[in-house]
């Protein structure tokens, strides 16, 4: 492991002028994943700048109803909270499906979002990767591609973003709140959070240097059930092959309200909104779904090993979707 200094900031200003102060600085709390890409040297900040005890670690009811979670809220916290439990069971539910127990009860909030991809050839240094290396290639095209991604990538990159709980997140219209060093308070979707690979995969985020995220802010309850549904190689421990994270509210029997996002799949928490409106106003039939799927797949593309996640992203779509409206077969 590259040496680097070691900071522990005291309250939320100091982290933000230590990161202004130092260069390449990275904020690090749960630091299970960042602390395994130092040792491999894939990561090699100078500085590390120590936010674990900083005041973020609540989760509350918004004026407008809906929930804020602090970012250093730890996976096991967030998904055991009560308002999470009761309003936003997809959420809960990926998170129980991600990681370890022991993992969860050290991974934070803001940390599961900015963890990055488990491509095999990005943690390898000895392979070439425009991700952790930019202009050396692409091993992972050609290579072993079993877990890669098949919808937004480029002729750069095709790995996946490996959260689940991002994936939730996404289907719950989140939004990243961050502060910067000049007091400025910002939130993205995460659809304005991360970035597609195109040319500089290097790139995964549209945060500035030393911008801190602070909290996710959720907006209030959805109408309609919910569901996160994850097809992996074993019952535990294991990234998606591909998941689902849907909602789908039906009144009168016609779908008034859907919301789909997709994991393991893509560079990011895949969301496809032309094919959410191909739902809405249906009378929800096996029929319909299959027509969904095929739209969301209607521009995927296998690389040899992964081409089976065309099929098991259709069929697990339809299939949850299916449980979400009452029509399990």
């Amino acid at each position: 492991m590259m040496p680097f200094d070691y900071l522990r900031a005291g309250n939320e200003a100091e982290a933000l002028q230590a990161a202004a102060d130092r260069p390449g600085a990275r904020f690090i709390a749960g630091g299970t994943n960042l602390l395994d890409l130092m040792k491999l040297g894939v990561e090699r900040p100078p500085h590390l700048i120590d936010i674990g005890g900083l005041d973020m670690r609540a989760v509350t009811k918004t004026s407008e109803d809906g929930v804020r979670i602090g970012a250093l809220v730890t996976n096991a916290e967030l998904a055991a909270h009560p308002l999470v439990r009761e309003r936003y069971p997809l959420l809960s539910q990926a998170l129980l499906a991600g990681a370890s127990g022991q993992l969860r009860n050290k991974a934070t909030t803001a940390g599961n979002l900015l963890q990055r991809t488990r491509c095999y050839y990005f943690y390898d240094p000895a392979s070439p990767c425009n991700k952790r290396d930019p202009g050396t290639g692409c091993a992972a095209i050609g290579g072993v591609n079993r877990i890669m991604a098949i919808l937004g990538t480029s002729a750069h990159c095709i790995a996946t973003h490996p959260s689940d709980m991002a994936v939730a997140m996404r289907a719950l219209d989140a939004q990243v709140e961050t502060r910067r060093r000049d007091g400025q308070v910002e939130r993205r979707t995460l659809d304005e959070l991360y970035r597609l690979p195109g040319e500089t995969p290097h790139i995964e985020h549209t945060l500035a240097m030393g911008e801190l995220i602070t909290a996710v802010v959720l907006p209030p309850l959805p109408k309609g059930r919910q569901r996160y549904r994850k097809v992996r190689d074993r019952a535990s421990y294991a990234f998606a092959l591909v998941s689902v994270a849907a909602r789908i509210a039906v009144e009168d029997g016609k779908i008034a309200q859907a919301a789909m996002a997709f994991g393991g799949v893509a560079p990011m928490p895949w969301r496809d909104r032309a094919a959410e409106a191909l739902l809405i106003g249906q009378t929800p039939s096996q029929a319909l779904f299959d027509r969904v799927a095929e739209a969301v797949t209607s521009e995927a593309q296998g690389h040899g090993g992964n081409d089976f996640k065309i099929t098991l992203l259709r069929r697990t779509l339809a299939a949850c979707l299916m449980d979400l409206t009452g029509n399990a077969q």
